[in-house]
């Protein structure tokens, strides 16, 4: 495959949270009786008159959104006067605005702006200079109609859009004003308030802003926006699915969450939130150690990322990141979260940086062997129900190797959970291959394609199942984690996605919202959709 530089690698990672094993727990679904598929091209919600008066205020906010000229729904959430003429620079720009409408008819699609955030170093990957960063801003626009999202860059000051991409099956993180709507339908749900035993407080509501999934489902059956408002009682959490394209609760999911302990400090967490802000999320920080040379940063929404990255002089990455984390907890009804790990101020990340990045000593049999690039993203009342903490890590080795590694350490929302990161490796070059071995030799990969590491993969005798190199046989071999690294994993069952790098087209270098479903467990991730 010529030319290769793109090398996208999802680690399957069978965790589970530390604790008992408790007897399962019933499930009640109330979608059964919506079996037709209901993707509407241009449509609102049916039943309007049995939805509750604020989704009928809400859709009435909607049906004069589509009477306009320009038929998007402005952000909802406040707006300082630059947030707002950027929202007004994107919406007059036809690249961002060319979706907003059905070609053939020209009837309206159902758009809303979800957010209109300070652009990142990280989102610039496409920008083309002159432009003074503080002056730019990301814009964010999901299509309920398609599932799809388009991202602007504006530029207030030079009034026009530097940058932006049209992502199809991708859905932005939404706004404050939808999230508290998702409360609102979970908490007035009959089916809900029966389950639950009573009325659940709207304060009381876990990870409402989180995107979910259940499968067989419109949530994932017709790509609809929905997210779990999540209420704790007794050890265990009352999932409220709430489908945002239909303002109505899709099905009522329990799992069990063990006793709570106590939440972690937030002593003068403020102050450390702006330093983690100031200092890594609004510029890169340059590292030169052991022969290494890169730039880091914390991105809005895919972790922390590394670029320009070289080992004595040579380049090796282009760049390297994590761009969601699915969590899954059922393997039959296929529900959980989709999260995003980033700054604390202005993200679209569900899980935030609690400290600033960390540089330490990496030993190997004892003896120093190189540093470790470590970043530790925590919500705030972990280790409480239905919070996280997630560990994103890069390894360099004086002798050239590299390894790309994240973990959960719990706790989220139940005892069952499968936590799969999705990281993006893209390497420097641009006339790279990628093979795999067969058992015998390595065969190139003439086209793109995936791989999942399961029992039929052929290893090297010494570990390795793929090799990515330039046209002189110059790379790397790419051994697969299957318990054999002492820091605790049990192994990947790692689905491989080798890609083009096309330079015309956003696969990934800037910034990505959620690119694929929290529930599959097959090869529907979200990197295939990268695959022609």
């Amino acid at each position: 495959m010529k030319p290769t530089a793109l090398f996208v690698l999802l680690v399957c990672l069978g965790w589970t949270a530390c604790q008992s094993p408790t007897p399962p727990v019933s499930n009640h679904a109330i979608d059964s009786k919506y079996d037709e598929d209901t993707r509407q091209s241009v449509l609102l919600p049916f039943d309007t008159q049995a939805k509750p008066a604020f989704v009928r205020a809400r859709l009435a906010l909607t049906e004069k959104a589509l009477q306009q000229t320009q038929p998007v729904i402005l952000c909802q959430d406040s707006l300082s006067s630059q947030q707002q003429l950027a929202q007004l620079i994107a919406l007059y720009d036809t690249s961002f605005t060319r979706m907003v409408r059905q070609p053939a008819t020209g009837k309206p699609y159902r758009c809303e702006i979800f957010g209109v955030y300070p652009a990142r170093q990280s989102d610039m990957a496409r920008a083309t200079p002159p432009y003074q960063l503080q002056n730019c801003y990301r814009v964010e626009m999901y299509n309920y109609a398609l599932n799809s999202t388009s991202v602007a860059i504006a530029d207030i000051v030079q009034q026009k859009v530097l940058t932006g991409y049209y992502q199809e099956e991708a859905q932005p993180d939404i706004p404050l004003a939808l999230k508290n709507l998702a409360i609102r339908i979970a908490v007035s749900s009959p089916e809900v308030q029966a389950a639950y035993g009573f009325k659940p407080e709207e304060s009381e509501a876990l990870m409402a802003s989180t995107k979910t999934a259940l499968n067989r489902t419109r949530c994932e059956r017709s790509g609809h926006l929905c997210v779990a408002p999540t209420f704790v009682k007794d050890g265990k959490a009352l999932w409220a699915i709430v489908d945002l394209t239909d303002y109505r609760v899709s099905g009522i999911r329990w799992t069990n969450v063990g006793s709570t302990g106590p939440a972690a400090p937030l002593t003068e967490k403020k102050l450390q939130d702006d330093k983690v802000t100031s200092c890594f999320c609004e510029q890169e920080t340059r590292l030169e150690k052991d022969g290494w040379k890169m730039d880091y940063m914390l991105t809005s929404s895919d972790g922390l990322r590394i670029s320009a990255v070289s080992f004595n002089g040579a380049p090796v990455l282009q760049s390297a990141k994590l761009v969601d984390w699915h969590v899954n907890y059922s393997g039959t009804d296929g529900f959980g979260y989709s999260d995003a790990i980033g700054c604390p101020y202005f993200s679209q990340a569900a899980v935030v940086a609690y400290e600033t990045p960390k540089v330490a000593v990496l030993k190997e049999n004892g003896i120093i062997a190189g540093f470790v690039l470590e970043q530790t993203f925590r919500s705030e009342q972990w280790p409480g129900p239905c919070n996280y903490n997630y560990v994103q890590r890069y390894e360099f080795y004086k002798d050239g190797r590299f390894r790309v590694a994240a973990a959960s350490l719990g706790r989220g929302c139940g005892n069952d959970g499968t936590y799969r990161p999705v990281f993006r490796i893209a390497f420097a070059g641009a006339n790279n291959h990628i093979a795999g071995w067969d058992g015998k030799e390595w065969q190139n990969w003439n086209q793109e394609q995936w791989q999942l590491q399961d029992a039929l993969l052929k290893y090297t005798p010494e570990g390795y199942a793929w090799k990515l190199a330039d046209p002189s046989d110059q790379g790397y071999y790419i051994e697969p984690a299957r318990g054999q690294f002492g820091d605790g994993g049990r192994g990947d069952n790692a689905y491989v996605y080798a890609t083009l790098n096309k330079p015309n087209v956003e696969e990934g270098e800037s910034d990505l919202v959620t690119i694929g479903p929290c529930c599959n467990t097959d090869f529907h991730q979200g990197p295939e959709k990268f695959i022609y």
